[in-house]
C-alpha cells in the first residue's frame, strides 16, 4: 500500500509547548489527531474546544477530532467553531445518525469508531453516511498501550466492505502504532495511522513519523 497518511497524536505531546510540538512534526504530519475525552466515557480528561481554537491559530493541518465523550452532540458546534476540520464519533453510543447531520450542518467531515472490543457489524450499516472509520487499536483513555493486533482482522473485512461497494471511507487506526505495526495495519488496508507516544516521545519526532510512514509504504 502506498500514500498512508500520518496523523500525530497531540495526546503524547508537550501541552505547555503544543505550538512548538507541532512545529516541529508539520513537514511529515498529514494531519493531526485530537483525543477529546470526558473522564467519563473513558477514565482520562484532556482538552475541549478552546485548545482546538488555538492549534487552529498555529497550524493549517487538518484537525481530527476524536471525542471520546457520553455527549458529542453537546460540543460538535463549539468544536466546528474552533475550526476543527472533522470530528468522530463512537458507535457504543448508540445511533450515530442524528450526530452525523449535525456534523454535516456544520461542515465538519464525519468519523464513526468502534472500541477493540466492538464487532465489526456494529458499524457497517453506517459506512455510507461517513468519510472516516476509526479503528482503535487499543482500549481508548489513555496513550503509550500496546497494539491489540485482532484488530487487523477487522480492519482487512472493512476494507473489502468498502472497496466492493466503493464507498469513499478513509479506515483509520489508532492506538500502539510505531515502526513495527505500521506495516501490519498498512497492509490489513487502513489509509490514516494515528501516532503519539511514537511521534512525540521520540528524540527526533519529524525523523519518527517519517520512519513510520516509510515503514507503512
Amino acid at each position: 500500500m502506498t500514500g498512508v497518511k500520518i496523523a500525530p497524536s497531540i495526546l503524547s505531546a508537550d501541552f505547555a509547548a503544543l505550538a512548538d510540538d507541532i512545529a516541529r512534526i508539520a513537514g511529515e504530519a498529514d494531519l493531526l489527531h485530537v483525543d477529546v475525552m470526558d473522564g467519563h466515557f473513558v477514565p482520562n480528561l484532556t482538552i475541549g474546544a478552546p485548545v482546538v481554537a488555538c492549534l487552529r491559530k498555529h497550524t493549517d493541518l487538518y484537525l481530527d477530532c476524536h471525542l471520546m465523550v457520553t455527549n458529542p452532540g453537546d460540543l460538535l458546534d463549539a468544536f466546528a467553531d474552533a475550526g476543527a476540520d472533522g470530528c468522530t464519533v463512537h458507535v457504543e453510543l448508540g445511533d450515530p445518525r442524528p450526530l452525523f447531520d449535525r456534523m454535516r450542518a456544520l461542515d465538519l467531515r464525519v468519523g464513526l469508531t468502534l472500541n477493540p472490543e466492538t464487532p465489526l457489524p456494529e458499524v457497517v450499516p453506517y459506512l455510507s453516511d461517513i468519510d472516516t472509520l476509526l479503528f482503535m487499536s487499543v482500549h481508548p483513555g489513555f496513550g503509550g498501550q500496546s497494539f491489540i493486533a485482532d484488530v487487523l482482522m477487522k480492519v482487512a473485512e472493512a476494507r473489502r466492505i468498502i472497496d466492493r461497494e466503493n464507498l469513499a471511507v478513509e479506515i483509520e487506526i489508532d492506538g500502539g502504532i510505531n515502526e513495527e505495526t505500521a506495516p501490519l495495519a498498512a497492509e490489513a488496508g487502513a489509509d490514516i495511522l494515528v501516532a503519539g507516544s511514537a511521534i512525540f516521545h521520540a528524540k527526533d519526532p519529524a525523523a519518527a513519523a517519517r520512519a513510520i510512514r516509510l515503514a507503512a509504504e
